[in-house]
């Protein structure tokens, strides 16, 4: 593959992150660029690889997927190069954002994640956020592995609920009398 393909899958990548105010997954982006048909899985993968490795991203795990925001490098590069991206793209890129951004920023926003606590026990961790603000973060223990995975994978259709229920117990429920 010739290094100047990569370097635009690169300047790609750097401009969708640079374009939205929340992190987004690797499988976030790579949906785009090979959606769109410009190359392949693995291409797109050894180019997140070579812009971590260059420090042009800051990388977030969260129960198995990279989140990626921009460092002050990527900053620094995507608005040296990018006009190395061809306009065609750069519209492609702004169609995408519009038809699914809720989308991807609900997944940004609504997280769940656990680690092992103590002896078999695990903490779940659950966040909500508007943009960088966290609206509500929970962390539970739980006594099994199993639990924890539950629990993480139905956060994101539960997680309204559980905010509302809480809101209501905490403002509107009448104390016992």
């Amino acid at each position: 593959m010739e290094q100047e393909q990569l370097t635009l899958y690169k300047l790609m990548i750097l401009y969708l992150i640079e374009k939205v105010d929340f992190p987004l997954s690797n499988s976030q982006i790579s949906e785009f660029i090979l959606d769109k048909g410009y190359t392949n899985y693995f291409t797109v993968q050894r180019a997140f690889h070579e812009l971590e490795e260059e420090n042009m991203l800051r990388v977030k795990q969260i129960r198995n997927m990279s989140h990626y925001a921009l460092s002050d490098e990527g900053s620094e590069a995507i608005e040296m190069f990018e006009y190395q991206i061809p306009n065609s793209i750069k519209e492609d890129i702004a169609q995408f954002l519009k038809e699914k951004e809720y989308e991807l920023r609900k997944e940004a926003n609504v997280t769940a994640d656990f680690y092992p606590s103590k002896g078999d026990e695990y903490t779940v961790n659950l966040k909500i956020r508007e943009k960088e603000s966290p609206l509500l973060e929970i962390n539970l223990n739980v006594v099994s592995r199993d639990q924890a995975v539950y629990i993480c994978d139905h956060w994101e259709k539960k997680h309204s609920d559980v905010y509302s229920m809480l809101i209501e117990k905490l403002l509107f429920d009448e104390p016992n009398k």
